[in-house]
Parts: structure tokens; C-alpha cells; sequence
């Protein structure tokens, strides 16, 4: 019994000196974070609405932006609302409706998976915070243009048409992506919404397929995983982004972590939530993992057992690039799976309140009137195509806030 009581003891004043440092940064850091934000994103929003595109990196000096059917598109509507949710002003909501509403011809775009990304995250957030019934509908035709790239052999949704694959030896006719995981969100809203089970049910199959064949046995991660449509089954298993086809992509271990938990927090299926914890706790406890928690863009660059593809240009780096992106999606991730993660909990909340602490830091957090008006610097896009490489990138920003927004509640 005095065991017993010892360890409740000490689970305990963990838990409150986590919650403790859970509110101090809240408190502190947040609020100062997000001034600084409204600094940058005055800005950004004057150059946005003159060109009448989405903020998406910088290069050469100058602001780069996406076209309405490119993948990045909704982060920058989403990043509004998320300003509008922690401010309360107006302007910032007007703001967000304006962008939001420019990606409404999207909901019919079926020429890739990224629909979740670009209307979930615009639309998504719109309508849980006004409940506007415009969006909702909008929302349900998304889903449906979603499904549409869904085969019920391989029981996936594909990700990308066909595409030669990184190093040039195969044609990827059924490719199917770690990111894809974050399109489900979608699915099973569209099902909460309508009631009708087929939305659920493509999101759970992918759900499935993606923990069969994209997760390891030690709950590292593939990018990329080819199907043959015939029998269903995996015939390439290989990256696209990352530093080998055996080598774990930092920010694809993350969409992972944060697509598993989600599916957990839809279904309450503990093998979603085991394969979460498992691939947080490979991704935090990493050797290569870096004293601030903010990860090199691949966590196996130039190891030995790790072989770049030849085409890859990453090896024209002189040295390591970091991915801030990748920290702020694991650092929004692991604060909700410590909402279902039990004992290990405060060890994924005190992880990613370290994380949110190194990036709102002078050294990955921008100055008002640099960085191009974005928010983080130091992510990492695409190394092997040296794309977007130690820049900000608006998908990194939009975690970041949210990962914020879900500290400070």
C-alpha cells in the first residue's frame, strides 16, 4: 500500500509541475507570441491580398505563393482563424472568411488527396468556430471528392497520380503517402455530419492500411508505399522527401503521430492509439534528436546503413538542415495525445511544452518585419529537391498556433 501510494504521490506532482509549466508558457510565451504574430500577419495580409494568393514560403528574398489547387493553399485561411480564435477581433475573422471562401471551387478537386489539408483546415476551422452552414455543406462535397481517389482493393486513398518514384527505377501507379494520413479528419467529420458511415468507414480502412504497411516494427516510418490495385497488396515501400528509402523523415514520423491520435480520438480504437504512443515515444527518444527537440529534416542523414538516391540533391548540402515544420506538427500532436496517452501523459505534454518553448525562442521565432512576415524560420520542405530548404513555410506556422491554441486550453 505505502508503494502504492508513493508512486500516486509521484505521478501526481508530475502532473502538477507539468501543469504548472503548461501555464507559465501559456501565460508568458503565448500571449507575446501571438502580438508578434498579429505584427507579421498584418503585413503578410497586404501582400497576400495584392497578388490574391496563398502565402506559402519565401526564396530569393521574396514572399512564394501557392496557386488555389496546390496542397498549401487552406494552411493560410486556417492560420487566420487561428488568430481570430486566440484575439477575438474582428478583422482577423473577416480576414479568415475572405480567404476561406476563395478556396470554395476546391470542394470538387479530386486530382489529389490534399483536399482534407485545403478545406478542412479553412473550411474546418470556419465552421467550428461560426457554424456557418455554407461551410458545412461545403465541407460534405469535399469529402466526397476525397472518396473519389479511395479503392476498396487496396483499401487507401491515393495520394498522388502516377509519378516516377525518387530514384527513377519505377513508375508509382498506386502511391499512397504517411501525410495522407491527415486528410481523414475530413472523413469523419463528414460522417458525424450526415450520418452516413461510408465517410468513417474509407478513413478507418486507410487508417489500417497506413499502420500495416507505412509503420515498422520499431514504429519508425515509411513515406511512401506503392500498391498494386490488382491484388491490394504493397509493392514499393520507399521515400520521397527523406534522406533514404529506409530512413525515417522526421516531419513524415509526425504527420503520423498526429493522423494516428486523431483516428483514435474518431474510432477510440486502441490500436490507433497504441501505434500514436509508439511512433511519439520513437520519434522523442531518437538518438539524433537534437537537445532542443527540434529535429534535422531526416533522422538518419549520412549514417551508415542509410543510402541518399542517387537523383536526390540533399547531398548538395554542406550540412543539416533542422525542420522546425516537423517540431510544430509533433508538438500539437503529442499535447492532445496526452489527453489519452494515461501514466505517459505528462511526458508527452512536458515534451511538447519544451518543443513550443524552443520554437517561440529568437532562435527559430522571427523578429517582427523579417522572415518575410512568416512565423517560424528553419523549416525544411523538400531537401532533396532542395526546395524550400532552412525557410518559413506556412504549414509550419499553422501548427505552430495551433499547437499554441492547444496549450493554452
Amino acid at each position: 500500500m505505502k508503494a502504492t501510494f508513493k508512486f500516486i504521490l509521484c505521478l501526481t506532482i508530475l502532473s502538477q509541475s507539468v501543469f504548472a509549466q503548461k501555464s507559465t508558457f501559456a501565460t508568458n510565451q503565448s500571449n507575446q507570441v501571438f502580438a508578434n504574430a498579429e505584427l507579421q500577419y498584418h503585413s503578410l495580409l497586404d501582400s497576400a491580398n495584392i497578388k490574391m494568393k496563398y502565402p506559402r514560403s519565401s526564396k530569393d528574398g521574396k514572399i512564394t505563393y501557392a496557386g488555389i489547387e496546390e496542397w498549401t493553399g487552406g494552411f493560410w485561411p486556417g492560420a487566420l482563424w487561428f488568430m481570430y480564435e486566440y484575439t477575438q477581433k474582428p478583422e482577423w475573422k473577416q480576414a479568415a472568411i475572405k480567404w476561406t471562401e476563395t478556396l470554395e471551387s476546391n470542394q470538387f478537386n479530386t486530382n489529389h488527396h490534399d483536399i482534407g489539408f485545403m478545406m478542412y483546415n479553412s473550411y474546418g476551422n470556419g465552421y467550428r468556430l461560426t457554424g456557418n452552414e455554407k461551410y458545412k455543406s461545403i465541407l460534405i462535397q469535399s469529402a466526397k471528392s476525397l472518396c473519389t481517389r479511395y479503392n476498396e482493393k487496396v483499401g487507401a486513398i491515393k495520394s498522388w497520380n502516377d509519378k516516377p518514384s525518387l530514384d527513377g527505377k519505377d513508375i508509382l501507379h498506386y502511391p499512397v503517402i504517411i501525410d495522407n494520413m491527415m486528410n481523414l479528419e475530413l472523413l469523419f467529420f463528414a460522417s458525424k455530419i450526415t450520418g452516413d458511415t461510408m465517410y468513417k468507414h474509407i478513413a478507418i480502412k486507410h487508417a489500417e492500411k497506413t499502420m500495416e504497411n507505412h509503420v515498422r516494427s520499431d514504429f519508425s516510418s515509411y513515406h511512401v508505399v506503392d500498391y498494386d490495385t490488382i491484388t491490394g497488396k504493397a509493392i514499393h515501400k520507399e521515400t520521397n522527401q527523406g534522406f533514404a528509402h529506409n530512413s525515417t523523415w522526421t516531419r513524415g514520423q509526425a504527420w503520423g503521430v498526429y493522423g494516428f491520435t486523431m483516428t483514435y480520438r474518431e474510432t477510440g480504437d486502441k490500436r490507433f492509439l497504441n501505434t500514436a504512443m509508439k511512433m511519439a515515444d520513437y520519434f522523442i527518444n531518437h538518438k539524433n534528436l537534437p537537445s532542443d527537440k527540434i529535429p534535422n529534416w531526416d533522422f538518419n542523414v549520412n549514417e551508415s546503413g542509410y543510402t541518399s538516391p542517387a537523383s536526390a540533391q540533399s547531398n548538395q548540402l554542406n550540412y543539416i538542415p533542422r525542420d522546425a515544420s516537423a517540431a510544430a506538427i509533433i508538438a500539437s500532436a503529442l499535447l492532445e495525445l496526452s489527453n489519452y496517452a494515461g501514466t505517459k501523459g505528462p511526458m508527452y505534454k512536458k515534451t511538447a511544452i519544451q518543443i513550443l518553448t524552443s520554437l517561440s525562442s529568437p532562435s527559430y521565432f522571427a523578429k517582427p518585419g523579417t522572415n518575410n512576415h512568416f512565423l517560424l524560420m528553419h523549416c525544411t520542405g523538400n531537401a532533396n529537391r532542395v526546395s524550400e530548404v532552412d525557410k518559413p513555410i506556412m504549414y509550419g506556422d499553422y501548427y505552430f498556433l495551433e499547437a499554441l491554441l492547444r496549450a493554452k486550453k
